[in-house]
């Protein structure tokens, strides 16, 4: 004869039971994630308000490129001057034009080096006019342009 089923065991029982296991195991699961999205909807605190670990971890590439170029140091204090008297909107458009800087390939860059010291001599009224000849040039036309003023952008002391 065989012996009759534990209560728990039953079907009617048993999922219920499993459920409830499940959920137990999975609550601290979902609190840490919980926890984690509510940390970052959350504003993050003042500077003194960080700890000491966070502050190292904001300062340490900074330093690391400090120290590793001390012949850079010079240029560095005075863009970190010039980002500091910058308004927000002059901030956000020199964001835009890194982010663009860097999803250039090397030849494009090579050429906006080119272009870059060019410009940068030119009045605005000259540059207007530079852009809108640029504008007009085909592919071919603009790299022979860049290879004529390649020598200035490639002298000692040009903006790489």
């Amino acid at each position: 004869m065989i012996p009759p089923r534990p209560a728990l065991l039953r079907p009617a029982l048993l999922r219920p039971v499993l459920l409830l296991c499940l959920a137990l195991c999975i609550a601290p699961a979902l609190a840490q994630a919980d926890e984690k999205q509510r940390d970052a909807s959350q504003p993050l605190p003042a500077w003194e308000q960080l700890s000491a670990a966070d502050r190292e971890a904001l300062v340490a590439p900074i330093r690391d490129r400090w120290n590793a170029n001390p012949d850079q140091r010079a240029r560095l204090m005075r863009h970190a001057q010039r980002w500091q008297s910058m308004t927000p909107e002059q901030r956000r458009h020199v964001r835009h034009g890194m982010k663009r800087w860097s999803h250039l390939d090397p030849e494009e860059r090579a050429r906006a080096r080119v272009l870059y010291g060019e410009m940068r001599g030119m009045t605005p009224e000259q540059r207007k006019a530079l852009r809108a000849r640029w504008k007009a040039m085909t592919p071919a036309e603009r790299n022979a342009w860049v290879e004529t003023h390649r020598k200035a952008a490639d002298a000692p002391g040009a903006v790489k």
